[in-house]
């Protein structure tokens, strides 16, 4: 019983800095809304439309467009293809998920006062995933310069060893929670690494200095990336018209984020200077969040055919939650034996709540109606992430983040063409949609270019609408934030089929 209270206490205890780095703030900035069939097979360009319950997302004057009660339900088909390379060894992945993507309802209140200008107004809500994180893919090649040694020397450079190991009779799960709790997750790093015999104070130095176990170059690395998880939000909309010319309207947003990855890395090597010749270490990382955000819109109708809109998405306010576990095992030469090191703490670290705040962004659109034929639109966007921040900002190492978010990050501008042909009951849509990289680098994380298709079938108050979509976006990922900071190269190809049901109430 006294060892599961101290676990308890150091688990209550644990610092809230979790080495997040850059990646994490982008994650969650990042919105893609899936939406009904109709809004995504023609790229999401319904800044100025309306009409339809995932515009809602886009420009909140959307809902007031409607001229009855509307409610439409999508269910989503999702995959992702991955093409990793890895110090020019490749691999290839594919990632499928089935989900209810899109949820939601519209209610038109009519004006019976004619001599109002007000003639309606509207409230509906709208469930939209705005991402999804389901992903996997494995890195494998072999390294000729770096090793997992440098992740675990990089952290234990300047720490005592007093505070990175294991006092006379603990256990590892009593010494990894109380370093946790007391010191942070650098010497929680530092503590695997010494424990697993993977770096050692340097004999020639004070014993803040440490060298790897670990030498002699060609190291045989693997390197597994699994994550679920999704971004939902759901908005309260209120919306009016006047004089069915100008359309104005209100979003108050829920958002909720669950996020889970687990890695998992492998280094071997035949070094004759290498005294560690095998190392598996495993991380996992499990994410809960809530965050509020409000959209302000309004659409005009300058002629029968030509439409403007305008929205205003505000930074999205989250409140976040981690937890993480970690694993590690060694394997190394002794007195002319190999023996195995196994170091798992099984502890659950669990973090103090902070704050992430993302950027805002700016919709203008156009469209223009060809009467019962047809129309086109087009929305252009203007979002800066330099602007996320983690808080509390007065927090040295959030501060320091924070800096880098400033420093890496950029202005990102998007735009989406979208167009339908209706013949008779049936429809025909089609779109093109890009995303400019959020980093000023873009060659570390690169654009993304999509198009979509799709069909629809109106049965008077019923409609069936088909959409598919694809796009596409190369970037690297970084295997770790310190030491084996390698990075593998990845093609991504995201294929999307979604199925409406919408009906007018």
């Amino acid at each position: 019983m006294k060892k599961v209270l101290m676990l308890c206490i150091g688990l209550v205890s644990t610092s809230y800095i979790l080495a997040q780095d850059v990646t994490d703030a982008l994650r969650y900035s990042m919105d893609d809304i899936q939406g009904t069939a109709r809004f995504r097979a023609m790229s999401g360009a319904f800044g100025a439309l309306g009409g339809d319950m995932s515009s809602v997302n886009i420009n909140p004057a959307g809902s007031a467009i409607f001229n009855n009660s509307h409610a439409s339900i999508s269910l989503g088909l999702f995959n992702t293809n991955n093409d990793v390379t890895y110090f020019n060894k490749a691999n290839s992945s594919s990632n499928s998920s089935f989900d209810l993507n899109q949820l939601g309802a519209a209610f038109i209140f009519k004006n019976t006062n004619t001599s109002s200008g007000w003639n309606k107004f509207s409230l509906s809500f709208a469930y939209d995933s705005s991402a999804a994180f389901d992903n996997d893919w494995i890195a494998s090649g072999v390294n000729a310069n770096n090793t997992i040694g440098s992740y675990f020397v990089e952290y234990a450079n300047g720490l005592p060893l007093d505070n990175i190991s294991a006092l006379p009779g603990e256990s590892i799960s009593q010494a990894y929670s109380e370093i946790g709790s007391i010191y942070g997750f650098q010497n929680q790093q530092a503590f695997l690494g010494y424990e697993g015999y993977i770096i050692n104070p340097d004999e020639n130095d004070s014993n803040d200095n440490y060298i790897s176990n670990i030498n002699g170059g060609n190291y045989n690395q693997r390197y597994a990336y699994a994550s679920r998880g999704y971004n939902r939000k759901l908005a309260f909309n209120i919306a009016t018209s006047y004089n069915d010319k100008l359309y104005f309207g209100l979003n108050l947003n829920s958002h909720f984020i669950d996020y889970e990855r687990t890695t998992f890395f492998n280094e071997s090597n035949s070094n004759a200077s290498s005294t560690v010749s095998q190392v598996d270490f495993e991380n996992n990382l499990l994410t809960t969040g809530s965050g509020f955000s409000f959209q302000l819109g309004g659409i005009a109708k300058v002629t029968e055919e030509l439409r403007v809109g305008l929205s205003y998405s505000s930074p999205t306010w989250y409140r976040i939650s981690d937890e993480t576990s970690q694993y590690l095992a060694s394997s190394r030469l002794e007195d002319g034996s190999n023996v195995n090191q196994v170091v798992n703490p099984n502890v659950i670290n669990v973090y103090e709540e902070y704050k992430l705040q993302t950027p805002g962004k700016v919709t203008g659109s156009l469209a223009y109606v060809f009467g019962r034929t047809g129309l086109l639109s087009f929305d252009y966007a203007v979002k800066d992430y330099s602007n996320s921040k983690f808080k509390p900002t007065t927090d040295a190492l959030f501060s320091n983040l924070n800096t880098s978010i400033s420093n890496d990050l950029d202005t990102a501008v998007s735009y989406r063409l979208g167009g339908e042909y209706r013949y008779k009951q049936v429809s025909f849509r089609g779109g093109y949609r890009f995303e400019e990289s959020p980093y000023k680098n873009d060659s570390f994380y690169g654009d993304l270019n999509g198009y979509s298709l799709g069909i629809g079938y109106n049965f008077g108050n019923l409609n069936l609408d088909f959409a598919f979509s694809q796009s596409e976006r190369d970037y690297n990922h970084q295997l770790y934030s310190v030491g084996l900071t390698d990075a593998a190269q990845i093609e991504s190809k995201f294929t999307d089929f979604i199925l409406t049901l919408g009906f007018n109430l």
